[in-house]
Order: structure tokens, then C-alpha cells, then sequence
């Protein structure tokens, strides 16, 4: 493989940056938008702006946190070469699927017949179990559970320490508040809390 280009430059970025190291990768560049950011130095790597590419097939990996900004980046580089990345200390079983862009971090969990989309992030220690569907631009955070047979829909953030029971399902661009239990399932595009979990407001 080439070297690989970071897109973004704040804290995400510099797990993904050891990620990519920790599998005797070379990070080419790391771009951003951010024109304050411009020359600043992140993890031995200088930060260029703005996020545009010389080579449209330029193998790309998201520094990106924010699951909109993910969304806008993967559809304005859409031919760029997107590989999901997988930690070496991560456990994926064989039978699951990981998309495009995906990354699968430091301890996390992927169990069998596990469907995971484009550009997503499966965090520090998330465990996904068996037969999950996760949709593309989703965030799994650090230290979230998912039960078995789970439907988290496209662009849905599950907060740090979440959980779920088997079978419950997250609509698209919903967000989950850290440490949250869920017991039942959620429509689209609302803030869900608490123990157990119930809608705050609608998004």
C-alpha cells in the first residue's frame, strides 16, 4: 500500500495517525480545512490546508470525528481510495463485513456476521456483537456495548459508555448520550439519554 493521506487535524486525528502507524503504514500528509492549523505540527507531521487532493486516487483515511463532516469529505473525495483500517489489537471476526473508510480501533470487538458501513468509527474498546448492522458514517465511542442483532442506523453517534439489549435499533442521524442504557428502540434524528434511555428532544 502507499502511503496514506489524514483528512483533518484535531484529536481523532491523532489516534488515527498512531493506528496507521502501528501498522507499519506512512502518513504522506495530514490536510484540513482549518487555516489556523496551517504549518501546525501533529504527531511529527506538519498540517496543510485545505483539505484537496493532487492525486484524486490518493489512499485517504478520516482524522475526522464530526459523523457530518465524515458525510461532506467522503462525497467530495468520492474517488479517492478509501481501505478500512483495523488495529492490530482489534478482533474482527473473519465473517463480518467492514466498508470503505472504516476504521476499527485500539481493543474494539467485531463479532461474527457483524455488518459495519462506509466511514465509520468502531472507537477505542467498542465491542460489536453478532449480527449488528451498523449504518455508514457512524460513530461507535469509546467503551460502547452493542448486544446482538442491533440496527444503528447511518450517521448515528452512540456516546462514550453506551449500551444496548439484543435486537434494539437507532434511526439515522440520531445521537446517543454518553453512558446511556438502551432497552427498547428510537426513531430517527433525536437526542437520546439517560437509564434507560428516552428521547430529550428531537433533533
Amino acid at each position: 500500500m502507499k502511503s496514506v493521506t489524514v483528512l483533518g487535524a484535531g484529536g481523532h486525528a491523532k489516534v488515527v495517525i498512531s493506528l496507521l502507524k502501528s501498522l507499519g503504514l506512512t502518513v504522506k500528509d495530514v490536510l484540513d480545512d482549518d487555516e489556523r492549523k496551517e504549518g501546525h505540527e501533529l504527531m511529527g507531521l506538519f498540517v496543510q490546508t485545505p483539505i484537496e487532493l493532487s492525486d484524486s486516487q490518493a489512499i485517504c483515511a478520516h482524522g475526522i470525528g464530526s459523523n457530518h463532516v465524515r458525510n461532506i469529505i467522503a462525497n467530495k473525495l468520492s474517488k479517492a481510495h478509501w481501505p478500512h483500517f483495523v488495529h492490530p489489537t482489534a478482533f474482527v471476526d473473519p465473517s463480518a463485513k467492514i466498508g470503505n473508510g472504516t476504521v476499527v480501533m485500539a481493543g474494539a470487538i467485531v463479532q461474527a456476521d457483524a455488518v459495519i458501513g462506509n466511514h465509520v468509527i468502531v472507537n477505542t474498546g467498542a465491542t460489536v456483537d453478532h449480527d449488528c448492522v451498523i449504518g455508514d458514517y457512524a460513530h461507535i465511542a469509546p467503551g460502547t456495548h452493542l448486544a446482538g442483532e442491533n440496527k444503528i442506523g447511518e450517521g448515528v453517534l452512540m456516546g462514550v459508555g453506551c449500551a444496548t439489549i439484543p435486537q434494539v435499533s437507532v434511526g439515522d442521524w440520531s445521537v446517543v448520550g454518553a453512558g446511556s442504557v438502551l432497552g427498547k428502540s428510537f426513531t430517527s434524528k433525536v437526542l437520546i439519554a439517560g437509564n434507560r434511555a428516552k428521547v430529550i428532544k428531537k433533533l
